[in-house]
């Protein structure tokens, strides 16, 4: 491994990923058989070492014991039938899921009566999933639709230990003591993490078969305007999820998969966001199934903070330049067109009013989005700081952002979306 490479790290976190998930899929038979059918992507989230949140509370360090988990995603395309992803990729000790279930969601924690499928693992009802591996379901039963939202159960009779993990959900996740997988009814969910941004736990992908063909999927890769924050809870109005109601509004349909994380990093790891873009970039996005095209939206948070303080970690960074943050933009594009994916571009919204705002930053920005526009590099551009902030003012106009002035409101991932243009993703 090439030390001074920043992409070899990569390919080793994946090669070892890989190498553990074959331990945790390869013996029993029923992935043979789901590789004979065309499976395509529905949902994704970038999984994330437990650690505490600064802005919220979250189950991740602490785990599970005894309790049902429910989670709710909104698929962006559907089928017949689905299937989930389980990663135990930051445990330190294998994952013992005593059972899990799977049904069309309802609201708030309740499930559409008569949808409610029992989930198997080789035709089990339980799976170990080893530390630092993963495990892919059986095929359930479940007609969906893009747009339709299911609800996962997972069950645990031990305890989990920290629990891998996606901080920012904007989506609320519930808890209840006991074996509820089986319940419809929302009674027994009454645990919820208060004021709700919401994590998913364990749930790494939802992928679907048997449905409308769609075209290769579509990777939104960056950070917290990626992610969603400031989006609404609950309401799947983050500009990935109205990308893909543009596409399929258009007759384009296509799965959207959402590989933000908030406050991700493109050159450094971090303490409680993640690792960095450059080492997670083919996992979280090469990976996917039948990925097509990628949309990197990155660098806002290396020019903001010069260290990892936010996680409570006294560290610095080395200094951050134009120079450091092209040349990984650059080695992200390469890696992409190495395995055949189109690469577009976002340039980075203003931050004016927003901490840590200074002329040195507001300039970085300004001249990296300069680059991006106009390097021809990216084989193509998202302006999403033009379609934010047309004027040029340097700041997110009143209304479109979530009120600090740095993260869009719903208003603003809609004008992010609408921007986009559709046939630079083909």
């Amino acid at each position: 491994m090439n030390p001074l490479n920043p992409l070899s790290r990569v390919a080793s976190v994946a090669a070892l990923t890989a190498a553990l998930s074959i331990t945790a899929t390869a013996a029993p038979a029923s992935a043979g058989s789901a590789h004979a059918q065309r499976w395509s992507a529905a949902w994704s989230a970038s999984m994330m070492r437990p650690s505490t949140a600064p802005w919220f509370a979250t189950w991740a360090e602490q785990g599970f014991d005894h309790q049902s988990v429910r989670e709710v995603v909104r698929l962006s395309t559907g089928g017949k039938s689905v299937r989930f992803r389980l990663s135990n990729l930051y445990g330190t000790t294998p994952l013992r899921l005593t059972g899990a279930g799977a049904g069309r969601a309802a609201d708030g924690a309740a499930v559409v009566p008569g949808t409610l499928r029992p989930l198997r693992f080789a035709h089990r009802d339980s799976v170990v999933v080893p530390a630092g591996g993963e495990v892919l379901s059986d095929p359930v039963p479940l007609p969906t639709a893009a747009g339709d939202r299911v609800a996962l159960t997972l069950y645990f009779d031990g305890p989990t230990g920290p629990a891998t993990y996606h901080q920012l959900s904007m989506t609320t996740t519930y808890r209840a003591d006991g074996d509820h997988r089986g319940d419809t009814g929302a009674a027994a969910f009454g645990d919820a993490v208060r004021p709700g941004y919401g994590s998913w736990y364990y749930l790494s992908g939802v992928e679907v078969t048997g449905g409308r063909p769609v075209g290769r999927a579509v990777v939104a890769f960056g950070e917290s305007t990626t992610d969603g924050f400031g989006a609404t809870v609950d309401g799947d109005d983050r500009y990935p999820d109205r990308l893909a109601e543009r596409l399929l509004a258009a007759d384009r349909p296509r799965p959207v998969l959402n590989a933000g994380i908030g406050s991700n990093k493109m050159l450094a790891d971090s303490a409680c966001a993640g690792e960095s873009a450059l080492a997670r970039f083919e996992r979280d996005v090469l990976d996917q199934p039948n990925v097509g095209t990628v949309i990197v939206s990155h660098g806002v948070n290396d020019i903001l903070r010069a260290g990892d303080q936010v996680c409570g970690v006294d560290r610095d960074d080395p200094p951050v330049t134009l120079q450091r943050l092209i040349d990984a933009h650059r080695a992200l594009i390469r890696t992409a067109h190495a395995r055949g994916v189109k690469a577009v571009g976002a340039t980075l919204m203003p931050f004016g009013g927003a901490p840590f705002w200074s002329e040195r930053t507001d300039r970085l920005r300004r001249d990296l989005n300069e680059w991006i526009r106009s390097s021809g590099a990216y084989d193509a551009v998202a302006d999403f700081d033009r379609a934010i902030d047309p004027a040029g003012t340097g700041a997110i106009p009143d209304g479109y952002h979530a009120g600090d002035h740095l993260h869009p409101s719903p208003l603003g991932y809609r004008a992010m979306a609408d921007s986009v243009d559709l046939d630079s993703l083909r």
